[in-house]
């Protein structure tokens, strides 16, 4: 039958082919052609001949086919087909689908539907003809019966799409089944059933699975659904690795992990690249990722994750999306740390979010994963750690100084950035290999190109860098040493800065020792100064780290050695005979520099001592060579005075007067080297030969005359008594600056000196007292001729000669002594001849304490725990452990006697200045209090206490205990029910607007009274309102960030709801206690000044975040919550107890300033006219402001209203527009006196005649100008 069939296809009409095939029973052709299908004998040719004889055209013709059509798929699900046969069927069957009538096509389409959904799928082959089929159905215009019912062919197709993805998939399928949807047209909803329907099968897949099914969905995202195609990847891989940090936590079931690592990293690296490739192709498809994280960062950040992070990174990598990929990264670093700073500073926000975001966290993870083949990761980190430490870095202030970068809690959010960079490399350094030269290249690149820039970042990257590992850094020595070559040409500071970085190396590269060696030896022989003190700075460098046979180990030294790499000795050994030949052969080399300028000495000088607590078998030479140098200018004669030769140190060359010898730095280098000396080294030569000793005894004469003499010596002996001439425009007057400056620094070595060698002997603290007289002499004459002469004086130096070793030993020896004293004895039983300008010892060691307390808690916070242990002698000896909160509260208690005592005391002994230094005490030491601690909230009592029961009328306290107050509170609670309770008290004492109103006075706390309550407390607690509308301003941003992320299911949607109710309750109940508390004032007779101008701003900023508030709602209304009772409750609050009062203050303000203005008028010949007129001006300034503030809060309140169906403008009065203001009394008065003017001749009468008319079309044209 076969063979007919052939044969009659062959002719050149069918007629024949379809009258033998209308013969043919269905049942024996699909035998026949499964026959020969399987055998592989020329199936192909016989079902074309099959086709050609079933013209669709006719009813039987169709159904047969349709009968094939479906032996033919069950052929092919079969698997005995050859691939060839079955590849050549499929492609017939392909050809041929467009000439099905519509309804054969409805059936074939739901045969293929019921097949997938009950799993009847045994290869999948006969998928491929699918999307044919449902292509083809789209395209039927006519009706069709589907169902129950008939809908047009695009409408059919849309039901199959949406019962097969309700429907169930076989897992192996999945991917086959999203890939056929590519070649169907679809629209933008089909294409979301798919994408859903994928999304919903990826948790059970194989994760080898996901990748190709990801490729798969990112070609099918063309069609649409771009966003939420991106936003399932990133919350898919986001889920699995919250997951998988989870287990790894976890230890106990750490055998349990469901997902290798390894595995999870490469899956996830290998979706980011389809990614990327998938927005180079679609570039649509970029901007749509941007879009979804941007919109998650203006939430909560729940789309920001190490994976989305990771494929940002790789992003950089299209030219295109480089900048906005990068812009975006920053601002999302940045936020989070701003975020993360208004965190730790509002406990009420704590509470809302306990679980804070860290983006560095994430960053650093990313970097970490990065070691997983991530090579397309790789570069996007490095350029972005230089791109964060070149925006953020510390910046060079106009003053030319650096901006300080502090360090603990309270940095700053660009510090933190900046700091996150540098990680980022540090660790990308760390990890790979192939990237480190590049890395090194461009911090050096960074070094020695902004020589004019703040640096010290990139110096410190590179330290850690070389502190890695220095071996491994041998390998880019061509990079450092390319670097040496530009030293001469670098500030002093980069120079000190780049040598300290790359001393490690020098230990372990004898190529990068000698390139430097020979670069300084040009640089100490160049013409330019700075390129010899570089030279100095990088010999003395060399003579630290290279020790000779015998000296001291470091643990021997006195102090720890900054920035050695102790670790890297054990890489090296170095040849110690060796290196003193060549350390002597340096010292030799710094001798010359004595005969040099001024600045290249005192780096000599300053380096000496260093020097020789690194390297201790160069005393020797270093002390020689001082001693030597010091003789230059010492008189060995012991009567003669001054003992030391000054003029000899000052260099004139005509006109020009400069300093030749920095006398004071070679004393305290001196001093230094000896009291090192004679307490490391001479314990050790005890059996020495004499000569030893009588050398460090000869400079200890030496120092002991010039002390005694420098006492006996008065200021005419250096000829710098009053009388002396110190202007800065004469050759004299620098020469005795110069002086000056040399005999005060003499006289601060030769204190601490003397306080080193006093074992705390009477006598010895006598001699340290007289020259402590004459440096005081010398600073209060030129203190006074500064002040005469209203100029600095330019030579003289800022800096101290006081050691940190004097300052700590002495204030050590100090410290329990002023606390002792002064907690022991009150200010008011010490004798009054004590005192000295006012101030008496106790309160003298008030100051110290407070500096003393402030210094630690900004420079050392970490040791706060071993200050507070070695205050308390007495602890010594208790075995059990004591908190930080127990100590510090023990401090306090002492502290807060004392205020008591004071405040109990009369009214005439109140001293404002030790009242105010003990508040500053007690906020230093509350900072140390646990809030959740018993000894804070006992502060916080204590504190409420004294500000409610204690009147006083010193306004610098009342705001120090007001602020130590708000602190207190603001750790513990949200303050603005403490500022509505000081609201009423200032209302109270200041009276109201309305001279007829009596005000009750509410006497919340004593501590406000007429004299503080404006404006003292009053700006203080606007500032810390503005500080709680920002909060809310947070607030309510979070809160439309996440309404704008798309919520997909009901469930999700109500489930966001109630996650933002405890939020939106938060900010309505913040925003009602703000407005009583603004209620109050607006209503307060405020002093014109700073109280005014600052709260017409301040309700400026409350009515702009009302009105962010009422946009917030008018953006989430269609859930079906709709607007909460109590958002209802604050606008009624607003429009009743707000707004009415800003109109009768705003009135009250203009009412005072046309009084000013007139009295201004009065006085215009004086100059106190325009000063008033100016201020008067500036403080109406805000008013418009504030008018167009209310305006726009009620525009939007009308629109919420229309929308919601709620009339919450019934508690409103609308505004009066305030645009313009025409006094038409005063206008016709002006316009007829010009008329007047003009016209002398004519009568009264007609003048008034002729100024009616004008008068009302200038103001009606006025009116119309100005409306």
């Amino acid at each position: 039958m076969d063979q007919k069939i052939l044969s009659l296809a062959a002719e050149k009409t069918a007629d024949g082919l379809q009258e033998f095939l209308q013969t043919v029973k269905e049942d024996d052709l699909t035998d026949l052609l499964q026959n020969q299908a399987v055998r592989g004998k020329a199936a192909g040719a016989l079902l074309k001949a099959v086709f050609k004889g079933l013209p669709c055209s006719e009813e039987a013709g169709a159904l047969k086919r349709l009968k094939i059509y479906s032996c033919c798929i069950q052929l092919l699900e079969s698997g005995n087909l050859q691939k060839e046969v079955a590849s050549e069927i499929i492609g017939l069957l392909m050809l041929e689908v467009h000439r099905f009538p519509g309804q054969l096509l409805v059936e074939l389409a739901n045969e293929f539907v019921s097949a997938i959904n009950e799993g009847k799928l045994t290869n999948g082959k006969s998928l491929e003809l699918f999307p044919i089929i449902l292509t083809a159905l789209g395209t039927k215009k006519e009706n069709l019966t589907f169902g129950k019912g008939e809908l047009s062919g695009e409408e059919c197709k849309k039901q199959l799409i949406n019962t097969l993805c309700s429907g169930r998939w076989d897992h192996q399928y999945v991917i086959q089944l999203t890939s056929m949807f590519k070649a169907v047209p679809l629209t933008a909803e089909e294409v979301e059933f798919v994408v859903e329907k994928v999304f919903k099968v990826f948790s059970k897949l194989n994760l080898q699975e996901i990748p190709p099914l990801v490729y798969q969905l990112l070609v099918l995202s063309s069609k649409g659904s771009r966003k939420r195609v991106l936003g399932g990847i990133i919350a898919f891989f986001n889920k699995l690795d919250q997951q998988h940090n989870e287990e790894k936590s976890d230890d106990e079931y750490l055998d349990l992990v469901t997902v290798p690592l390894d595995e999870l990293r490469h899956v996830e690296g290998t979706i980011i690249l389809h990614i990327v490739f998938a927005i180079k192709l679609d570039f649509e498809l970029g901007r749509e990722l941007l879009k979804h994280l941007k919109a998650a960062q203006q939430g909560d950040f729940s789309s920001i994750c190490p994976f989305s992070i990771a494929l940002l990174l790789s992003v950089t990598r299209i030219q295109r999306l480089e900048e906005q990929v990068f812009d975006f990264l920053k601002s999302s670093v940045i936020k989070s740390f701003k975020d993360l700073q208004l965190l730790q500073g509002s406990k009420y926000i704590q509470n809302l979010f306990p679980h804070g975001y860290c983006i560095s966290t994430m960053i650093l993870e990313v970097v970490n994963n990065s070691v997983h083949s991530w090579d397309h990761v790789t570069q996007g980190l490095v350029e972005f750690g230089f791109l964060l430490m070149d925006s953020y870095g510390p910046k060079r202030i106009p003053d030319g100084k650096t901006a300080e970068t502090s360090s603990g809690l309270s940095r700053m959010p660009n510090q933190h950035a900046c700091k996150l960079g540098a990680d980022i490399l540090l660790e990308t350094f760390k990890i790979h290999e192939m990237i480190r030269q590049e890395i090194l290249e461009q911090v050096l690149n960074r070094v020695v190109t902004r020589a004019s820039s703040p640096i010290s970042h990139f110096l410190d990257l590179l330290s850690d860098i070389i502190k890695y590992s220095p071996l491994v850094l041998q390998s880019c020595s061509s990079k450092v040493i390319e670097a040496f070559d530009y030293l001469s040409f670098l500030p002093v500071q980069t120079v000190q800065g780049l040598l300290k970085a790359v001393q490690p190396l020098l230990k372990v590269s004898m190529s990068i020792r000698d390139s430097l060696i020979l670069v300084l030896r040009k640089a100490m022989f160049a013409s330019q100064l700075d390129a010899r003190k570089s030279a100095v700075a990088g010999f003395l460098l060399l003579l630290k780290n290279f020790k000779v046979l015998g000296s001291l180990s470091s643990s021997q030294c006195s102090q720890s050695i900054g920035v050695s790499q102790v670790h890297v000795n054990i890489h090296s050994r170095y040849n110690s005979v060796a290196n003193e030949t060549f350390c002597l052969e340096i010292m030799d080399s710094l001798k010359r520099c004595l005969g040099q300028q001024a600045d290249v000495r005192l780096m000599l000088y300053e380096g000496f001592y260093d020097v020789l607590r690194r390297n201790s078998q160069l005393a020797n030479s270093v002390m020689q060579t001082l001693l030597s140098q010091l003789k230059q200018f010492y008189e060995p004669e012991p009567d003669v005075l001054p003992p030391l030769k000054l003029e000899a140190c000052i260099l004139t060359q005509g006109d020009q007067v400069s300093l030749q010898e920095p006398l004071d730095y070679l004393l305290c280098c001196i001093q230094h080297c000896l009291a090192w000396y004679k307490s490391r080294v001479v314990p050790l030569q005890q059996e020495e030969e004499e000569e030893e000793e009588g050398f460090y005894q000869y400079l200890d004469d030496m120092l002991e005359s010039i002390t005694n003499r420098m006492i006996k010596s008065e200021l005419e002996d250096f000829e710098l008594d009053k009388s002396a001439d110190f202007s800065q425009s004469t050759g004299v007057g620098i020469k005795n600056n110069i002086c000056a400056s040399l005999v005060m620094g003499i006289c601060e070595v030769l204190i601490e000196y003397n306080f080193f060698i006093s074992n705390f002997s009477k006598t010895k603290f006598e001699t340290i007292l007289s020259l402590f007289m004459c440096y005081k002499k010398l600073s209060d004459i030129l203190n006074e001729k500064s002040r005469k002469g209203k100029t600095k004086m330019a030579n003289r130096t800022t800096d101290s000669f006081l050691s940190m070793k004097f300052v700590s030993d002495l204030l050590t020896a100090l410290f329990r002594v002023l606390l002792w004293r002064y907690t022991s004895i009150p200010t008011s039983v010490e004798e009054s001849g004590k005192k000295e300008k006012g101030k008496n010892i106790s309160l003298l060691c008030l100051e110290g304490i407070q500096k003393i307390l402030s210094a630690v808690q900004q420079f050392y916070q970490p040791k706060c725990h071993q200050f507070l242990k070695a205050l308390d002698a007495a602890d010594e000896e208790e075995e059990e452990e004591v908190s930080v909160s127990q100590r510090a509260a023990f401090q306090i208690r002492q502290f807060q006697r004392s205020l008591l005592n004071l405040l109990s005391s009369q009214e005439e002994d109140f001293k404002s200045k030790e009242a105010l230094l003990l508040a500053t005490v007690l906020t230093s030491l509350s900072k140390l209090l646990k809030p959740i601690s018993a000894e804070f909230v006992q502060m916080l009592t204590w504190t409420s206490k004294i500000c409610t029961e204690n009147s006083c009328e010193d306004a610098s306290f009342c705001k120090g205990m007001l602020s130590l107050l708000f602190n207190l509170h603001v750790s513990y609670k949200s303050p603005v029910s403490l500022l509505r309770d000081l609201s009423q008290d200032i209302h109270g004492h200041l009276g109201d607007i309305d001279k007829d109103v009596e005000v009750e006075k509410t006497n919340n706390f004593a501590l406000v009274n007429l004299k503080t309550a404006a404006p003292t407390v009053c700006l203080l607690v606007l500032s810390k309102a503005e500080k709680v509308l920002e909060e809310v301003d947070w607030l309510i941003t979070k809160l439309k960030g996440q309404a704008n992320q798309k919520i997909v299911s009901e469930e999700a949607s109500s489930q966001a709801a109630l996650t933002n109710l405890p939020m939106e309750k938060t900010t309505i109940i913040q925003l009602g206690t703000l407005l009583t508390f603004f209620h109050e004032l607006v209503q307060t007779a405020l002093p014109s000044g700073s109280s005014v101008d600052t709260l017409l701003k301040d309700l400026c900023k409350m009515y702009t975040t009302l009105t962010a508030l009422v946009k917030y709602y008018l953006q989430v209304y269609q859930r079906p919550t709709g607007i909460p009772k109590n958002m209802e409750k604050l606008v009624k609050l607003s429009g009743s107890h707000l707004t009415p009062l800003c109109y009768s203050f705003i009135s009250y303000v203009q009412n005072k300033h046309s009084k000013s203005l007139k009295c201004t008028g009065e006085k215009e010949k004086t100059a106190a006219g325009p000063t008033a007129m100016a201020r008067a001006l500036r403080e109406t300034k805000p008013i418009p402001n504030l008018i167009f503030a209310i305006e726009q809060y009620e525009k939007f309140l009308i629109h919420l209203s229309k929308r919601s169906k709620v009339n919450l403008m019934k508690h409103i009065k609308l505004s009066t527009s305030r645009d313009f203001k025409i006094k038409g009394n005063i206008l016709d008065a002006v316009l007829r006196q010009e008329e007047e003017d003009e016209n002398e001749e004519g009568t009264a009468s007609e003048h008034e005649g002729q100024n009616k008319e004008p008068a009302k079309k200038k103001r009606k044209k006025e009116k119309k100008c100005l409306s």
